[in-house]
């Protein structure tokens, strides 16, 4: 069977081997335990900003858009300064994703338009679906081995079929899962937009798992666990192409689900005990404490002055005395770049880089 006939073709029963539903039940239990721990943050919008930023670093360095953290935390605070072009094209995937996540939320649907937005906001343009041919895939000796759809009344016929298969649950009844994997397959095999597919795709992975009600916010990225299995990952693709081997593909993704869940949960556990630890030091020594303030420090690895007066609605000269005190308690670490400076948050930081954790 072509990878590009319309999904609803395939036989759901296929999936229900005992492999696939054994990794299913795990994949499941662990992308509940996040939803659940996720939700024991009190402000989400913290893990949205920092775990979004991570996940647009992982996704931009498979397509080798590499930055650092710290080039990235910078080009955050500091863009008018620090031109870097790699973090600013990781920072739109973050926008991006944003830009989708609202339209999920608002709407409960992941359309063809809502995907064009996304990869528009991701790329800078509004070119939306290709017209003319797109790039074929060739292996390492320079061979073609796939050429994506060509025609563009094909393209939008397609992606008019994927919209349906993933709005409506009737046309195929499988669990939401083993459709995400299904959906990701077709989408990167349609190759629907001149640039930013891939990113595209992995953005659209956590939307529908959002629209399906297994998250609340998007946090459960799997550009990690492909960067770390990059070569298995385009080898299931165009295996699935070839031999139509859709079973070993689902269980992949089933298998990035639940390791990328686990890791995730980790760092979730992690900021939330940084949270809840600077909270009580800070509250404890410090009279200028408020939520507001916690949440900034932690909605920001890097923050700066102007970040704080617009959070807390006080003077500069305020908010410098606040981070100056921080600065000097061991919270944050001042540093500077052109004209003004910026504030790491050191345990946040670390919990992002991966780094032992210890109170500053």
């Amino acid at each position: 069977m072509s990878a590009l006939t319309p999904l609803e073709q395939l036989n759901p029963a296929r999936f229900e081997t005992p492999a696939i539903l054994k990794k299913l039940a795990s994949s499941s239990r662990k992308l509940a335990e996040l939803k659940g721990i996720a939700a024991s943050i009190p402000n989400q919008g913290i893990l949205i900003n920092t775990l979004g930023l991570q996940e647009a670093k992982d996704s931009s360095e498979i397509e080798n858009i590499v930055t650092t953290h710290d080039e990235l935390f910078k080009d955050d605070v500091l863009p008018e300064s620090f031109a870097n072009p790699a973090a600013k094209e990781v920072l739109r995937y973050r926008q991006a994703l944003r830009v989708g996540f609202e339209q999920v939320r608002a709407s409960g649907l992941l359309t063809c338009n809502h995907i064009v937005e996304i990869q528009g906001a991701l790329e800078r343009n509004n070119a939306g679906f290709r017209k003319l041919p797109g790039t074929a895939l060739k292996d390492g000796g320079g061979q073609t081995i796939y050429t994506p759809p060509q025609d563009p009344a094909e393209i939008v016929a397609l992606m008019g079929s994927l919209e349906r298969f993933i709005n409506d649950a009737d046309r195929f009844d499988a669990d939401p899962l083993i459709k995400m994997a299904l959906i990701h397959h077709q989408f990167e095999s349609i190759h629907p937009f001149y640039d930013g597919n891939g990113r595209t795709g992995r953005i659209v992975n956590v939307l529908y798992l959002v629209k399906e009600g297994l998250l609340d916010i998007p946090v459960l990225y799997l550009s990690n666990h492909i960067v770390r299995h990059k070569a298995d990952y385009y080898r299931l693709l165009q295996t699935v192409r070839d031999e139509d081997t859709w079973e070993d593909w689902v269980l992949f993704l089933l298998e990035a689900v639940e390791q990328t869940a686990g890791q995730t949960i980790t760092t979730v556990q992690a900021i939330k005990t940084a949270l809840f630890d600077y909270k009580q030091r800070i509250r404890a020594d410090y009279k200028f404490y408020s939520q507001d303030l916690i949440n900034n420090l932690f909605m920001h690895p890097y923050t700066k002055i102007e970040f704080v007066q617009r959070d807390l609605g006080v003077s500069r000269i305020t908010a410098t005395k606040y981070l100056e005190a921080l600065t000097e308690g061991g919270f944050v670490q001042k540093q500077r770049i052109g004209r003004g400076n910026y504030y790491v948050n050191l345990a946040l930081n670390a919990v992002l880089q991966g780094q032992p954790q210890g109170t500053p």
